[in-house]
């Protein structure tokens, strides 16, 4: 009998650990503000030699960001915004602006799932799509598309089994050639900006 016992009361256990596992859905989803923080490591304007350089404005943006977990630790993430809008200076003055789009696919590693403070890594692959390009008036323009890698870091602070807060680091790679009207290359604008976030997430 006591046997019998056991075995149904490591039975029971074993139903309701698969029942709670089966009630935590592998999908998550953050909202997040984000600052996206050029670098501006563009090379010079006209060569070797020449001081002129390139750089593109920062700004606070709006993310939704959608994780999968293939298992407690592993999950992946899709990284989404709407086209946002950069002006772009030459030496200090501005000489139009260009819009992009850069949805972002990461691979993340979640130290510490089940525990209420729960950081995690990522990396992957960003594709940045550039368009509304408009540079001196005409007399240049970009490629209209970037891909780059991506590296993030963060955490997330569980308030209870679906609510969290969210506070994430990445950093992004993101270039592009600088063309005159005839084709020539004029620069290359390595924006590769950092990107500081914080939000909140839902885990359905």
């Amino acid at each position: 009998m006591k046997k019998i016992a056991m075995l149904l009361a490591l039975a029971g256990a074993m139903t309701a650990s698969s029942f709670a596992a089966a009630q935590e859905s592998p999908w998550l989803v953050r909202v997040r503000a984000v600052n996206i923080s050029p670098e501006n490591k563009s090379d010079p304007v006209g060569g070797v030699g020449a001081s002129d350089r390139l750089s593109v404005s920062s700004k606070t943006i709006p993310e939704v960001d959608i994780s999968y977990f293939f298992t407690p630790n592993w999950a992946a993430e899709l990284i989404l915004t709407y086209p946002q809008k950069h002006d772009v200076k030459l030496d200090g003055n501005t000489i139009g602006s260009f819009k992009h789009l850069p949805p972002t696919l990461l691979a993340q590693y979640h130290f510490t799932p089940s525990s209420p403070i729960s950081p995690y890594v990522g990396a992957g692959i960003n594709y940045t799509r550039i368009s509304d390009v408009n540079l001196l008036n005409g007399g240049a323009r970009l490629e209209n598309h970037s891909i780059g890698g991506a590296l993030q870091a963060g955490v997330d602070f569980k308030l209870d089994s679906h609510w969290l807060i969210n506070f994430d680091v990445k950093k992004v790679q993101i270039r592009s050639d600088v063309l005159a009207a005839d084709g020539s290359k004029l620069s290359t604008v390595k924006i590769d900006p950092w990107l500081i976030g914080v939000g909140v997430g839902y885990r359905f």
